[in-house]
């Protein structure tokens, strides 16, 4: 089981962008700005641990 860094990166890079438009949205008071930053966190950590999972499963197939 290998992590890939880039897909690491990317996903840390995506949620920083999302906390700011959080932040931002809220200084600014922008609900819509402050919904598509938790939108990119929330998909950015969905597809993180979809990743994480598929790699999972199929390392334990490779061992069976």
């Amino acid at each position: 089981m290998r992590v890939s860094w880039i897909d690491v990166m990317v996903t840390v890079v995506v949620m920083a962008i999302g906390v700011a438009a959080v932040i931002a949205g809220g200084a600014d008071d922008s609900p819509g700005l402050q919904g598509l930053g938790l939108i990119a966190v929330v998909g950015s950590l969905a597809v993180a641990v979809r990743r994480a999972r598929r790699r999972r499963h199929e390392w334990r197939r490779s061992r069976d």
